[in-house]
């Protein structure tokens, strides 16, 4: 699966994949080949932070 450009809609999506598919970003990152530093930074610019505890951006 490709990953929108977009920042909102690329939260969405981590956030979806992250609540039904995987229970961690690193789980995600690996199975979907996902550079991870590169998508903590994209969305960071947007504003947002992952939080392990509760497996979100927010």
């Amino acid at each position: 699966m490709e990953l929108p450009k977009d920042s909102m809609m690329l939260f969405s999506v981590i956030n979806m994949k992250l609540r039904d598919c995987y229970s961690s970003l690193d789980e995600l990152c690996e199975d979907m080949d996902v550079d991870k530093e590169e998508l903590v930074s994209q969305l960071k610019a947007a504003g947002f932070e992952y939080s392990a505890e509760y497996n979100k951006f927010w």
